[in-house]
């Protein structure tokens, strides 16, 4: 059996056995990779050009753009490039850097859509707080502390794992690199506990964000339900519901993937699992953090609208002159 010094490469899961269904997957991920990064961009596009997004919330969602667009340009292009070659293999230090991006990534994230939460319990419960808990710098401090604290979180992780023995073969199991399955080809017993423990605390923290989240939700609501008119409950509701839900499907999903026992494990649950935490929120976040923002909205009209005006004016300009 190869060990961690010997080995240069990793082999990943297969998405499907045949030709068609491989090819089937690439356009699949293709045409999700593509509508994340449509829907992201325009968000980063809109934030930073219309004045009226320079908001705290305006600033979180620019940041959970950037996370979204980190989530899938980490794990996807290498799927669909396996996919499209009818090839497994990922290379030892091509491996290391997409988990730590991968870890980097979805922390970040995390962090933010539980920042995000806070500020929505701020701009809810207590309106008149909202300048002084969440002015401009109070805003970049909690996002230098999400991105500081998923890049060390990442780097530990990382580092932890990959400084383990492997004698257990070179074949993950899944579809990227990720932790669990490494651990798997570990034959270190004290390094396979200490990144266990990593992973205990980790996930510690993970579910501390979500009680807080929920808690959060809970007070919102209670404010929510003293609202007189039935069109503003219902608005607030339609607003609310869709960001804990997506929350906790991201949560749930990925302290599912982490802690559960290797007896319940399989390539097709992995899959499943990395699809609905990895794939599905940085897709589906624009839409749900812009359905009910009627600025974001304009902003993301005046874009489109100015681009094909533009494009049709005068092409050599195109997107540009429009704040």
């Amino acid at each position: 059996m190869p060990n961690s010094s010997s080995m240069t490469q990793f082999l990943l899961l297969a998405l499907a056995d045949r030709r068609e269904l491989q090819l089937l997957h690439f356009w699949l991920f293709l045409a999700i990779s593509l509508a994340a990064l449509l829907a992201n961009g325009l968000i980063l596009s809109a934030v930073a050009c219309d004045h009226h997004l320079h908001t705290p919330m305006g600033f979180f969602l620019l940041n959970l753009s950037l996370t979204d667009l980190g989530c899938i340009c980490t794990t996807v292009p290498k799927a669909m490039h396996n996919s499209l070659w009818d090839t497994t293999t990922i290379s030892y230090t091509g491996c290391a850097a997409q988990l730590f991006f991968f870890l980097f990534f979805i922390t970040a994230e995390f962090y933010l859509l539980t920042i995000m939460c806070y500020d929505r319990y701020v701009a809810i419960c207590k309106p008149l707080h909202y300048g002084t808990l969440l002015g401009s710098r109070a805003c970049a401090h909690m996002a230098a502390a999400a991105w500081a604290t998923a890049f060390l979180n990442a780097l530990l992780h990382t580092a932890n794992t990959f400084s383990l023995p492997l004698c257990q073969g070179n074949a993950l199991g899944q579809f990227f690199c990720e932790i669990p399955p490494i651990l798997k080809l570990s034959c270190s017993h004290s390094g396979y506990l200490r990144e266990i423990w990593l992973i205990v605390v980790s996930c510690s923290l993970a579910f501390g964000c979500f009680v807080f989240i929920v808690f959060s939700y809970v007070q919102i609501f209670r404010v929510v339900l003293r609202i007189p008119s039935q069109q503003g409950r219902h608005k607030a509701f339609s607003t609310c519901l869709p960001h804990l839900a997506m929350v906790s499907l991201f949560i749930s999903t990925g302290l599912f993937t982490y802690l559960k026992p290797p007896s319940i494990s399989s390539p097709s649950l992995d899959l499943a699992l990395s699809v609905l935490y990895l794939v599905v929120p940085p897709t589906l976040n624009p839409l749900i953090y812009s359905r009910r923002n009627q600025e974001i909205k304009d902003a993301l009209r005046k874009i489109i609208t100015g681009c094909f005006s533009e494009a049709i004016n005068s092409p050599s300009s195109a997107c540009y002159g429009h704040n």
